[in-house]
C-alpha cells in the first residue's frame, strides 16, 4: 500500500488515511524517523517508562520464560488461601 503525500512547510507531512488505517497510530504518540539509502522510514515506537523498564531485562524476560515452561509441563500449585500459600512458601 503506499500514497503520495506533498512536503509542506516545514518538512511536514500528512499520514494519509488509508495508511493511519492499517497501522495502529494515534495523535501524539512518536514515530521513529530514518534514512534508508534514499528512503525515509517512519515507524512507530512504544515508549516505555523508566519505573517499568524492570521488566525487559535479560533476567527477568527468562525467569519468565522458565515460569511458562513449568506452567506447560504442569508444575502449579494451588492453594485455598492466602494463609495457606504463606505457609507453604513463607512470608
Amino acid at each position: 500500500m503506499s500514497s503520495t503525500v506533498k512536503v509542506r512547510q516545514k518538512y511536514q507531512i500528512t499520514i494519509p488515511q488509508t495508511v493511519r488505517g492499517a497501522v495502529p497510530l494515534k495523535v501524539g504518540e512518536r514515530v521513529e524517523v530514518s534514512a534508508r539509502g534514499r528512503e525515509i522510514v517512519i515507524r512507530p515506537i512504544v515508549e516505555i517508562p523508566r519505573h517499568q523498564t524492570w521488566a525487559l531485562t535479560k533476567e527477568w524476560q527468562d525467569q519468565l520464560a522458565q515460569s511458562l515452561r513449568d506452567l506447560e509441563k504442569g508444575k502449579v500449585r494451588v492453594f485455598r488461601s492466602l494463609k495457606e500459600a504463606k505457609r507453604r512458601l513463607g512470608d
